[in-house]
């Protein structure tokens, strides 16, 4: 459906965020340097642009006949029938044409061919949402009888069950036509908040000159940040943390308007909608518990002290007199460079999915060598990673390897969100082949923890196993213990603001300040530049996102593990999650597969494994 399909793209666009990568080698080469071996088949989507144009055409007129269900759905079962199932035809067919166009964009992103055959396709996705925007409105005003009349009637409606429940859980927030109308031509006034961080934040803020690890003067940007903070050299670091954090302090005023003004339009639209809070409003969508989220931040809070000790460990580690913010990110492990060329990735992978079974393996492999992945950087290409599934055609995964292990474990997270999308794609209507967000981290982060098992299974070389213990702890750091502070924070300001508390920049940075002191334990210098930092997050300005991250990666933990110790059965199990697609509730499908995130056992499962992996990193350290 055009709004689904919405969804989709703006969570491939997250998915696709530029990530800071290592280049290789002087030269950059041209996309037709590339051997076509190593470039993925669009022409799967479509063989030719005429073949595009064709469809795009299609579109057009199916929207024309989609308006003339408008008023008319309850006239008949099979009325309704029909203008779902047009529904469905419009939205498979606009995925294909948004998919083809903006990968092909994504291969070159100055060719401006492209470009204008991706905003083609994003004006027919905005027609095809306001053409299709009376669906939805009109079911919820026939009576519940009715509707389950039509639905015994008709058998064309029961691929689309789940779809109407859904929608009848969420009948009480949904308000009368002419309201919905008003709360809709609001929304871009009140994107103002978020519109006005990027600018100021992305456009309009200028950091000052700083040292680079030659010894060189260059100018700060927040790409350069995230090499610098990571650097072995103290000095450029320290520097570097103090020009970042001292420029957005410069405007922490504006910044702390900007937030404040976001969470007023989130309060004002939860209690039009008639929520009792922002965060149950956020949790609705997907009909998570509250309960999942307040397990989150209490089951975390009350095992602090693993991440105390890494931070008392990193200080004697990187032989520290005191250990300050700016110290975090610098890797542990420097004299460790590990390499490898695309094929020895790819068997890597393979040995290290083996655990979830020959078909897993079989589709993995057919991915790997059938045109599924864009693997290496050429000029114009769009940085980062991203896996896109296209319902009726085989995933996308557009990479930009480079050979290091970061490269083979981004390789096995795209992999996991790819063969996640064929699974369900082949296995579920098109009403219920999408998965949410809540559920999409979960196999992508399942690939990567089975790849790290498998390197740690096999690698005996101290260093090395080192290098990727540290890899491990530093991501159980970074997602689980950094996301859930951002969630507590996140709750406590709208606690305070749904109470009529002001939302100023000293609430904002005391109250960050003691999160920091809370989190990262009594042995840091918690620097007094880190008090401002709430303002560089972006994620705050999408209401109550983050906890999300986390329990993604808490499950997937628990998944790995019980794949792992209990072999074909709990395998079995994790394949039908795959194949689940979004037939349920992501809390009920996680269930299913042996995860209950209602209770807080995926989180403490999750940082057992991170306290067990530590006390490995100071045995290794200690045996030397």
């Amino acid at each position: 459906m055009p709004k689904q399909l919405l969804a989709k793209y703006l969570f491939n666009l997250l998915a696709a965020n530029p990530a800071e990568r290592e280049q290789t080698g002087a030269h950059v080469p041209e996309r037709e340097e590339i051997p076509a071996e190593y470039k993925w088949h669009l022409e799967d989507i479509y063989k030719t642009e005429e073949l595009w144009q064709q469809d795009f055409a299609k579109v057009k007129s199916l929207l024309t006949t989609v308006k003339q269900y408008q008023g008319k759905l309850s006239t008949s079962s099979q009325t309704l029938a029909d203008c779902l199932q047009l529904n469905t035809t419009l939205a498979i067919i606009s995925s294909k044409l948004f998919s083809f166009a903006r990968m092909h964009r994504d291969e070159n992103t100055a060719k401006a061919k492209f470009q204008a055959l991706t905003g083609q396709v994003e004006s027919l996705l905005a027609e095809a949402g306001a053409a299709t925007a009376f669906i939805e409105p009109e079911i919820l005003t026939m009576a519940d009888t009715l509707l389950q009349q039509y639905r015994k009637e008709n058998q064309k409606l029961n691929e689309y069950a789940f779809y109407f429940e859904n929608l009848a859980r969420q009948k009480q927030h949904v308000l009368s036509p002419e309201e919905e109308t008003i709360l809709s031509l609001s929304s871009e006034a009140t994107q103002a908040p978020e519109t006005i961080f990027n600018l100021l934040a992305h456009a309009d803020m200028k950091f000052p000159e700083t040292l680079d690890d030659n010894g060189s003067t260059v100018q700060l940007s927040e790409g350069r940040y995230n090499t610098l903070i990571r650097s072995g050299n103290r000095q450029v670091r320290q520097q570097a943390f103090q020009h970042l954090f001292g420029t957005y302090a410069q405007y922490r005023n504006t910044f702390a308007a900007t937030l404040g003004g976001n969470i007023k339009k989130n309060i004002f639209y939860a209690k039009t909608r008639k929520y009792q809070s922002v965060l149950a409003s956020a949790l609705e969508s997907d009909n998570v518990p509250l309960a999942v989220y307040d397990n989150l931040i209490q089951t975390v809070g009350e095992n602090l002290s693993p991440l105390h000790q890494y931070v008392l460990l990193k200080k004697r580690v990187l032989n520290l007199d005191s250990i300050h913010m700016y110290d975090l990110y610098t890797p542990l492990i420097k004299n460790v460079s590990l390499r490898f060329s695309y094929k020895k990735a790819t068997e890597l992978i393979k040995h290290g999915l083996s655990p979830l079974g020959e078909e897993y393996l079989h589709i993995l492999n057919k991915g790997l060598t059938s045109g599924w992945i864009d693997v290496y950087e050429n000029k114009g290409k769009q940085t980062g990673a991203y896996s896109w599934g296209t319902y009726g055609v085989h995933p996308f995964v557009l990479l930009n390897y480079h050979g290091k292990y970061d490269d083979v474990s981004t390789l096995a997270h795209e992999m996991g969100h790819a063969l996640h999308s064929y699974y369900s794609h082949n296995t579920q209507p098109y009403p219920t082949a999408s998965y949410t967000i809540f559920s999409a981290e979960v196999a992508s982060t399942t690939n990567e923890i089975l790849l790290l098992h498998h390197m740690l299974n096999t690698t005996e070389d101290k260093d090395t196993r080192l290098y990727l213990i540290n890899q491990h702890l530093e991501q159980v750091r970074a997602t689980v213990y950094r996301q859930t502070m951002f969630a507590e924070f996140e709750k406590m300001l709208y606690t305070k603001a749904e109470e009529g508390e002001s939302i100023t920049a000293d609430l904002l940075d005391q109250e960050w300040h003691a999160l920091n002191r809370k989190y990262y334990g009594p042995d840091i210098v918690i620097d007094k530049e880190i008090n401002v930092e709430w303002a560089r997050i972006p994620h705050f300005y999408w209401s109550f996102y983050v906890y999300q991250y986390v329990t993604g990666y808490s499950a997937a933990t628990t998944l790995a593990e019980k794949i792992l110790q209990e072999g074909p059965s709990a395998q079995k199990k994790y394949i039908n999650f795959l194949k689940s697609g979004g037939s349920d509730y992501s809390i009920n499908l996680l269930k299913a597969a042996g995860v209950d995130m209602s209770s807080p056992k995926p989180i403490e499962i999750t940082l057992k494994k991170f306290t067990a992996l530590l006390q490995d990193f100071q045995n290794l350290l200690t045996s030397y």
